[in-house]
């Protein structure tokens, strides 16, 4: 009898992790994939949607025909998990058990957990773009916008892309510039943190940014309410930040189905990983990867890419009875949209921080790590078709490791005062 391979959640995670474990095992494992719509979006080209740089028909696709032929493919709401009973139980009263467990459900905005964000206002004066509808209702807003204060507001951590919000603010200099209207609009980046960056080096460079597109900054801010009526980022300290349209970056959490599911999750119901085999903490067979997990590393699509590898393995030892490998490394890289047809990119882990430097390869790498060129904002773009053909199918990518390299990177960049 095969083995049963059970894998909640069809976006990013979930589909590369499925393709690549039925490359691996063909027909000798039973793999399921459970989701509640057929609907895989493209999450990073939420953050064009407003600027009218892509559309939303464009950047979604039917979740069933990215798995591989011989993936079960079932469309159904989950209601919980009892590791116990190594078994899933969905909304509908079907049991479905598993040998192993992948639990790759993303994570989900959580609007509600900050005072009035939904109420009066939303949708009006106060938007996001981590949602569809949310982007497509934002991009209306822009267009009528002519002059105000706009304040991008990134509520606190953990989110999807801690970067997104930073591209927003660069790409909104641009798009009010191309409008002719930038001076009519006072951009605020408001954000829990204590800088625009978690990381020195790479802090340094994004606040010098903001500055030079006259974005004002505003750091430690902990939003504790929203007057969409009157206008107000309110927060817990009782500072207040006026606006005339707010961008709101809620508060990320895991699935529902996990805080009602006995040990899997923390108080986000994010699940709680081990941070380089992906093993969950719950039970010996069950894994987690990408969004869902609470690992102390970026929730991005090279993030999910690259556990993917170790995911597979580890599964593939467990099954044979073998000792996992803690071969996950934090690895994450991302490219940084700052307008003007620009952007950055960074490559870091758990233990470097982003570093100047050519990637992938030192001299001959085409890519510029840390600084702003074209040929980042056109490695941007490329993206989108090796999202759809490479990686979630569940290749490798040409040239470009699981692990962490320091190869091209410049270490020296790191000052005593900013080594972790």
């Amino acid at each position: 009898m095969s083995d049963r391979i059970v894998i909640l959640g069809g976006g990013t995670g979930g589909t590369l992790a499925a393709n690549r474990l039925r490359r691996h095992y063909g027909e000798t494992a039973e793999i399921v994939v459970v989701d509640r719509d057929d609907r895989h979006l493209y999450q990073p080209g939420l953050l064009f949607v407003p600027f009218g740089m892509t559309t939303p028909e464009r950047i979604v696709r039917p979740r069933g025909k990215q798995l591989h032929d011989g993936i079960n493919f079932r469309i159904a709401e989950v209601d919980r998990v009892t590791t116990a009973e190594n078994t899933v139980y969905l909304s509908d009263g079907t049991a479905l058990e598993y040998d192993v467990l992948v639990i790759a459900s993303g994570a989900s905005l959580l609007p509600g957990e900050t005072e009035g964000l939904t109420g009066a206002g939303w949708g009006e004066k106060t938007h996001t773009f981590y949602t569809l509808a949310g982007a497509t209702a934002l991009a209306e807003a822009l267009e009528r916008f002519d002059g105000g204060r706009l304040v991008v507001n990134m509520v606190d951590m953990p989110i999807k892309c801690p970067v997104a919000p930073l591209e927003f603010s660069f790409l909104a200099d641009w798009y009010f510039q191309r409008r002719g209207i930038r001076d009519r609009v006072e951009i605020t980046y408001v954000t829990s943190m204590d800088g625009a960056f978690t990381k020195a080096v790479c802090n340094r460079v994004l606040s010098g940014m903001l500055d030079g597109k006259r974005v004002n900054v505003v750091t430690e801010f902990n939003t504790g309410e929203v007057d969409g009526v009157g206008g107000r980022l309110i927060s817990y300290d009782e500072r207040e930040i006026p606006f005339d349209l707010l961008v709101a970056i809620p508060l990320h959490g895991g699935a529902e189905y996990i805080g009602r599911s006995p040990g899997l999750g923390d108080d986000l119901n994010f699940v709680e990983t081990d941070i380089h085999t992906l093993q969950a903490k719950a039970a010996p067979n069950v894994f987690a990867i990408g969004d869902a997990t609470n690992l102390p590393s970026s929730k991005a699509g090279s993030v999910t890419h690259f556990e993917g590898e170790t995911l597979v393995a580890n599964i593939a030892h467990l099954l044979n009875g073998e000792t996992l490998e803690g071969t996950y490394d934090g690895h994450a890289n991302c490219f940084i949209e700052s307008g003007f047809h620009k952007a950055l990119l960074i490559d870091f882990s758990y233990e470097l921080e982003p570093v100047p430097g050519r990637y992938p390869e030192p001299h001959v790498g085409p890519l510029p790590l840390l600084k702003e060129s074209r040929l980042n904002h056109l490695g941007k773009l490329a993206f989108e078709p090796l999202y759809w053909h490479v990686l979630l199918p569940g290749h490798d990518m040409p040239g470009i490791g699981a692990q962490m390299s320091t190869r091209g990177k410049q270490l020296e960049a790191i000052g005593q005062g900013d080594r972790q």
